[in-house]
């Protein structure tokens, strides 16, 4: 059991109270600089989105320091889908990569902290923080641990033009019916397809096929990753 200190506390509890409202690329950046970084201090943090296959999708690189073009490519392109491999390895736990790992030697950082929502081989959202002044501890993990959901959800709300991937979701392949979105909506709220039949008065199979053509338009392949994108594409 972690037990925090006074300061710790106080960093933790104003760190999630300014976490809840985060809609854009900015207030994600300026957050992750507050008491967030007391708890938590880096120089880089890669943003990364996964696919329904969990295959890198999309990767925002949010960082302190002066970055050259080459260098943000690099951390985007081979950077961000090697750290994440190594995290679906350590079986999706907080995971620590010094700087004698490959897939850092040419960034000159080390000490990293990587964590993430996603389930092996699914959709979901995975962090890494380069730089850290030391190699990070458990009780480091911890506090990402924590704050995980505050980073998931303000990723997912970003922007589609922060955060969706080339060609893969900069918006549907046609514009969603008011019924796909008020299915999509009852799956959002964790409902089944027998429940949200029930609140839209229509059949189980009806939302099957809803649920069938939106995944189609959005270019997804499953419930958690239809919610997500729409989320992202600000439709619900």
């Amino acid at each position: 059991m972690t037990i925090l200190d006074k300061l710790e506390q106080e960093y933790l509890l104003r760190t999630i109270e300014s976490g809840v409202g985060l809609v854009e690329r900015r207030q994600l950046f300026l957050w992750t600089q507050g008491a967030f970084q007391a708890l938590l201090p880096h120089e880089i943090m890669l943003c990364v989105t996964l696919d329904a296959t969990g295959a890198v999708e999309h990767v925002e690189c949010l960082h302190r320091t002066v970055l050259d073009r080459a260098a943000l490519a690099r951390l985007k392109t081979d950077v961000a889908p090697a750290l994440v491999a190594r995290w679906q390895v350590a079986r999706s736990m907080p995971t620590v990569i010094d700087a004698n790992d490959i897939a850092l030697r040419a960034t000159g950082v080390e000490h990293v902290l990587v964590h993430g929502s996603a389930q092996q081989g699914a959709a979901g959202t995975v962090f890494a923080l380069l730089g850290m002044p030391s190699r990070p501890d458990a009780r480091q993990a911890y506090f990402l641990q924590l704050l995980l959901p505050y980073l998931h959800l303000g990723l997912l709300r970003m922007p589609v033009a922060a955060s969706a991937g080339p060609g893969a979701g900069n918006a549907p392949a046609r514009p969603l019916s008011g019924r796909e979105l008020a299915v999509l909506d009852g799956v959002r709220a964790g409902c089944s397809n027998e429940e949200v039949a029930r609140q839209l008065g229509i059949s189980a199979l009806t939302v099957k096929n809803h649920l069938q053509r939106s995944y189609r338009a959005l270019g997804v392949a499953n419930r958690a990753h239809a919610v997500a994108r729409c989320l992202a594409l600000r439709l619900l």
